[in-house]
């Protein structure tokens, strides 16, 4: 992988560019699926006009997520640090209800320049706040010109949101899925056992991949409760066709014990730690 690093700059201008670079046109009457082009020619709603400009930087490091059964990088998930590392916390501190449309779509079309300068060639898992979509159709038009601009196909593109997010509008994120699911988005739940609604929102809709909360993961290999609830939600997923992935797995018994679980997807310190502005390398020990 390459360790090219991108440059940061405010990106509010570039989003409005890219939404209003995609022109309105209604779509077909008796359409029943939408492709990446329709998808892309939606009529926004408007309020990306009035959202206020982001009056900071931020950037990304990425994160492995590891497939056991290939012994290899599934994918990476972007996590957003300030310029010069900054944690997490420090950029969201900075998003109020005025920057939070303006936030969440630098996000993404970071998130996608950068994976594509650094010559991403497995999947994109990028974090979205559901808050921040008015309609599915308007808002996605920047990623969809993001993803074309810098050539990283949309197939490789996954969209989580954390089980614990304060959605305020339940039926809202469900529309958001599955008409991301529509456009050709994989879609995931992040820290799923961590919120009390997680049962019930994957009742609704089931996602492409359920990401085990990293409390859920730490000390399993020898918490019982914690191996019942993990085993429970393994065979549900299983059952409803749902990928499972568990993250924050920190020693080689929490491994072992989520691989003879049936968990193929990892994700945490114990295969690599975020890189900061780069592709982290996974050490083919950690297989063993």
């Amino acid at each position: 992988m390459g360790s090219a690093q991108t440059a940061v700059v405010p990106l509010h201008s570039q989003v409005l560019a890219f939404a209003a670079a995609v022109p309105d046109r209604p779509r077909q009457s008796g359409s029943s699926s939408t492709s990446d082009a329709d998808a892309g020619s939606m009529p926004g709603c408007g309020r990306c006009k009035n959202a206020a400009a982001l009056d900071f930087e931020f950037t990304f490091a990425y994160q492995p997520i590891v497939q056991l059964s290939t012994r290899s990088v599934y994918a990476h998930e972007a996590l957003v640090r300030g310029p010069n590392g900054e944690s997490a916390a420090s950029v969201l501190a900075q998003v109020n209800d005025d920057t939070r449309y303006s936030f969440d779509q630098a996000c993404r079309v970071q998130a996608i320049r950068g994976a594509a300068a650094l010559g991403m060639k497995e999947s994109l898992s990028i974090n979205f706040l559901p808050n921040a979509v008015y309609q599915p159709k308007a808002c996605i038009q920047s990623t969809f010109e993001a993803a074309r601009t810098y050539g990283f196909p949309i197939e490789r593109i996954i969209f989580e949101v954390t089980e614990g997010e304060q959605v305020q509008d339940r039926p809202h994120l469900v529309n958001i899925f599955r008409e991301y699911s529509r456009f050709g988005f994989r879609t995931a739940i992040d820290d799923f056992g961590a919120g009390y609604a997680g049962l019930s929102l994957l009742s609704e809709y089931q996602p492409d991949i359920v990401k085990i909360d990293m409390e859920l993961v730490r000390d399993v290999d020898r918490n019982l409760p914690k191996q019942a609830i993990v085993l429970g939600i393994v065979s549900m997923c299983r059952a409803l066709d749902v990928q499972v992935l568990a993250e924050g797995i920190e020693t080689i018994a929490e491994r072992n014990f989520l691989r003879d679980a049936g968990v193929d997807l990892m994700q945490g310190y114990f295969f690599c730690k975020p890189a900061f502005k780069a592709l982290g390398r996974v050490d083919p020990a950690v297989f063993d």
